[in-house]
């Protein structure tokens, strides 16, 4: 038999397991706003019974253990989501500098069909495709008057045009140029991420040595994995300890306690960022989170941006120096180019020119007076389809262009948004899981309070009892 002062031990382990498990529920409810957080449950066992003249008897409850409510499976799901989604959104963010830079609206279908290329972009008074068409209608202008008034304003149209070309190939530099700062604060941040796993492996194994589960740094981990995630595809296996080993590309970063490895930059011969590992600079192989995302934009999209817009401004440059090659100015003579450079970022007026516009080559003859024919020839050149450019004029050429960044800024957008559902989808599922529900723990806490109460109704029923008993032996 327990007896009065076994029936008083079994009476505290009561009222211990039940204050357990009031600190466990309000240390939920603590945290319910809390992402990161995992639910947490107290596991209660029987007490080793006691043999009796009648049989075992029952000694009570007691916490086995305190266990978080998880899907691994689940998690993992979560971990390779992040990767994709930050992949995506990553691209969206490059391929929105570029559409910046081009000073151009594209709409929704980013079409790419020349012949209705007013649908790929909303043209403003500095976009390039509107300073193109003020180019040539000034030479129009000019071969219809040619006035001082006029060279000048063909001068400024000029100007402007390649400030335009300028202002994209910068843009487009600095895009270039943001992704490579974005690629390299992807990998510090990376770095960290991987010190702090194997931090957290090591506390784990330390707080869980005793026995028990250190829940709240398992969840610390899943969060920093997640984070890692974002950053790169990774891939995650778990010992028996209970550590996780992380890799990334095949390449083995986190084993157990120890960054076995850490990830680093270095630019190929074009001056753009790749990422290697640190020990023995083994390339690594990413196919997905925002370092990959960023580096497919920069080299594909964007690469492939900056070389139409150079291709366009080359075959300008020189279709337009050719015809001007052939007129004389005022004075008879010829020999001036119109503009100097070869891609966008070097096109210039020629400074002759723009000192001088009566050197403007409008001629075909050097002796005829009021022959403009070279005037209107580069008017008309506008219209004239570029063998160089896929028999496209220059304003096809530009709308192909922007059609192309609009076809795959669309693309992106659209896995951004069902990326995103997805993400939506799998956090409802975890949270339905492992989320703090407040009606559901409000409801512990009181079966847990009145538990409580119940048990030290139990001890004051056995000190009544005692004191009963010592009375009677006085």
């Amino acid at each position: 038999m327990l007896g009065l002062f076994g029936t008083l031990n079994l009476a505290a382990r009561s009222m211990q397991a039940m204050r357990t498990g009031v600190e466990v529920a309000g240390n939920n409810l603590a945290n319910v706003n809390n992402p990161a957080y995992s639910r947490q449950r107290v596991v209660l066992e029987t007490s080793p019974t006691i043999d009796t003249q009648l049989g075992p008897e029952g000694t009570g409850v007691q916490v086995r253990s305190i266990e978080q409510i998880v899907d691994s499976l689940l998690n993992g799901r979560i971990q390779d989501q992040s990767s994709v989604s930050s992949y995506w959104k990553a691209q969206q963010s490059s391929l929105q500098d570029a559409q910046n830079g081009l000073n151009e609206f594209l709409n929704s279908t980013g079409s790419t069909d020349a012949s209705t290329s007013t649908s790929a972009a909303t043209n403003s008074d500095s976009s390039l495709s509107a300073r193109l068409a003020g180019f040539f209608n000034s030479f129009a202008g000019l071969a219809s008057s040619d006035t001082a008034g006029a060279r000048q304003k063909l001068v400024s149209n000029a100007q402007s045009l390649a400030d335009a070309f300028n202002n994209i190939s910068t843009q487009l530099g600095t895009a270039r140029t943001a992704a490579n700062t974005s690629i390299s604060n992807d990998v510090s941040s990376a770095n960290q991420l991987l010190s702090d796993i194997a931090k957290f492996n090591k506390q784990i194994t330390t707080a869980e040595a005793s026995g028990g589960n250190a829940n709240d740094l398992r969840d610390s981990r899943t969060q920093a994995l997640e984070k890692l995630s974002g950053f790169a595809n990774l891939t995650t296996s778990t010992a028996t300890n209970g550590q996780v080993n992380v890799s990334i590309g095949g390449q083995l970063l986190v084993n157990g306690q120890n960054v076995a490895d850490t990830l680093q930059t270095y630019a190929d011969a074009s001056g753009n960022l790749l990422v290697q590992t640190t020990t023995g600079a083994a390339p690594i192989t990413l196919t997905g989170g925002s370092i990959q995302g960023t580096i497919q934009a920069r080299d594909g999209a964007l690469g492939n941006l900056q070389s139409d817009i150079d291709t366009l401004a080359n075959s300008f440059i020189t279709s337009v120096n050719s015809l001007h090659a052939t007129g004389f100015n005022a004075s008879g003579t010829s020999g001036n180019a119109f503009f100097t450079g070869t891609n966008a970022g070097t096109i210039k007026v020629n400074t002759v020119i723009s000192a001088d516009p009566s050197l403007i080559q409008i001629s075909a003859s050097s002796t005829a007076t009021n022959d403009n024919s070279i005037a209107v020839a580069l008017g008309q050149l506008g219209n004239a389809t570029q063998a160089s450019l896929g028999g496209k004029t220059f304003s096809q050429a530009y709308s192909k262009i922007v059609g192309d960044l609009g076809d795959s800024l669309k693309t992106v957008n659209d896995h951004v948004d069902n990326e995103a559902a997805v993400t939506t989808m799998l956090s409802a599922q975890r949270a339905s899981v492992s989320g703090v529900s407040l009606d559901e723990e409000m409801t512990t806490l009181m079966s847990f309070q009145r538990a409580y109460t119940a048990s030290a109704q139990l001890v004051k029923t056995v000190d009544d009892l005692l004191q009963t008993t010592l009375s009677i032996k006085r």
